[in-house]
């Protein structure tokens, strides 16, 4: 575990740190459409992404969902930070978008490696702006952007993080991440078919540009 921490996290943290990471973490495979966390759960360890992402979702009363975020490698989550730290339940959902290997760690050590280690509040902080920074883009893709426009931000920042370039979500699943129904993203995916912009396949999506 110590190599894949220096070869993730060594530009990040000193050795010492890395050190206690290896002693005090540990290290987790979650398949892909594993659920990490759910909304109303405590969270007891912060979760450092080796491989693979996890998107971070809002629900509603209903069951609705709403796409905040993806983690990828490097990166930890806000949201669970600030639920280690207060000790209070999860406002998000944590579901695996790929294969992804992490390295939990205890919530009891956040307070402590913050006082004790220049490079951990340093990762802190950054990972908050980092997420706050997605978050308001996120805003203003519903508050400013039309369905279709959003709809392709999307695919494109789905794309990005799979392993191969496919999006290989259903209509539907698409539909519960944006927030919409299922007709509409069935009429807006053909919609930029027409335009030029992705490739409807049986199973999965493309991009063309």
């Amino acid at each position: 575990m110590i190599q894949e921490l220096k070869d993730n996290y060594g530009h990040l943290f000193e050795n010492n740190l890395l050190n206690e990471i290896n002693q005090v973490g540990t290290f987790k495979e979650v398949p892909e459409g594993f659920k990490m966390i759910s909304i109303g759960e405590y969270v007891k360890a912060m979760p450092l992404l080796i491989s693979g992402a996890i998107k971070i979702l809002r629900e509603d009363n209903d069951g609705d969902e709403l796409l905040l975020y993806f983690l990828e490698k490097g990166d930890t989550c806000a949201m669970t930070l600030t639920c280690c730290l207060g000790q209070t339940k999860s406002e998000i959902k944590a579901i695996a978008e790929t294969d992804a290997k992490l390295i939990m760690i205890p919530i009891q050590k956040m307070e402590e490696w913050s006082a004790k280690y220049k490079s951990w509040r340093n990762f802190v902080f950054e990972s908050y702006h980092n997420r706050l920074n997605e978050m308001l883009d996120t805003i203003d893709s519903i508050a400013f952007l039309k369905m279709d426009e959003r709809l392709l931000k999307y695919l494109i920042e789905k794309a990005r993080v799979s392993e191969d370039g496919f999006i290989r979500n259903t209509h539907q699943e698409i539909a519960y991440e944006l927030h919409t129904s299922r007709v509409v993203i069935s009429r807006l995916l053909k919609k930029l078919e027409n335009l030029g912009e992705i490739k409807l396949h049986r199973n999965y999506i493309t991009l063309l540009k």
